[in-house]
């Protein structure tokens, strides 16, 4: 029986799967994110006990180089996290077994995921927008992941500071003036002393959470016109957010462009913590048929 692997790699844990032809999982286990060759040595030892793989489908958390035609394809950028700025992930890989790899971020595997089993067929486009220990996007426009020099980085879109926020920011970079600087779960527990799922629900952070995810609903849907934009994450997981965002993304687009429903437009995950294994399955898939 051919089977597909899913490496959804974050900066806490890798979800590690394996899937049948059919994308029912059979297999499934979670490993600590250590430094990268620790790390991947316990992958490959995961994977070991099973001969008949025929894709891996990766998805790592960033930045990471996804141009094939750049000396550093497949390698974790510039990252913070101890032990992986600099790391040939890919190359890894490639080494312990040469089968086909599909190789991107950890929120375009959520975005594929949801494009392909969450929204429903009738959508082209969307953006998956994922908001916990940091902020990210995965874009797919006209069935097709959206990727240029390098993968968006859309959770550092420059926002406006709500007035009700003193906040001096979570992002090392842009400090308060960048949506994961002031939005992020790191951000709202920094800010407030309680993590988001500790916050009561007619907590000021909610208003002021919503207002940053609302004005980056707005940035997206200008410039990308998506039919859907899909929140994940930590953060959204809380009912009260989803409303608070609909009702403040009404009021900044002022009745500019036609939108569609809003509890049709911004809408949660439909696959829950699914989604970036599911994504990593079907991309492994596809890696079959390109290679």
């Amino acid at each position: 029986m051919a089977l597909l692997g899913a490496i959804e790699a974050g900066g806490t844990k890798f979800i590690l799967a394996v899937c049948d032809e059919n994308f029912n999982i059979i297999d499934r286990t979670v490993v600590p994110t250590e430094d990268g060759p620790t790390t991947l040595a316990k992958v490959t030892t995961y994977f070991d006990q099973f001969e008949n793989i025929d894709a891996i489908g990766v998805a790592a958390f960033g930045p990471v180089d996804l141009n094939p035609q750049s000396k550093t394809y497949g390698y974790v950028l510039d990252t913070p996290k101890l032990g992986w700025a600099g790391f040939d992930f890919l190359g890894y890989l490639k080494n312990w077994r040469d089968i086909p790899y599909y190789w991107t971020t950890d929120v375009n595997g959520s975005a594929w995921a949801e494009y392909r089993h969450g929204a429903n067929s009738e959508v082209k486009s969307l953006v998956y927008l994922t908001v916990g220990t940091g902020v990210g996007a995965g874009i797919i426009v006209n069935g097709q992941i959206l990727s240029g020099f390098g993968h968006p980085e859309a959770g550092h879109i420059i926002i406006s500071k709500n007035p009700k926020d003193n906040y001096s920011g979570h992002c090392p970079f842009h400090h308060d003036r960048c949506l994961e600087g002031v939005a992020s779960g790191p951000a709202m527990e920094d800010r407030w002393q309680q993590s988001a799922k500790e916050l009561a629900d007619e907590h000021l952070a909610w208003e002021i959470e919503a207002d940053y995810l609302a004005q980056a609903a707005m940035t997206y849907t200008t410039i990308l016109r998506p039919d859907k934009i899909v929140f994940g994450g930590g953060v959204p997981h809380r009912e009260v957010l989803l409303p608070l965002i609909r009702k403040r993304f009404a009021e900044l687009m002022a009745g500019y462009l036609a939108t569609p429903d809003l509890e049709d437009y911004l809408v949660p995950v439909a696959n829950g913590d699914n989604a970036g294994i599911l994504g990593c399955f079907y991309l492994a898939k596809s890696a079959m048929t390109r290679a």
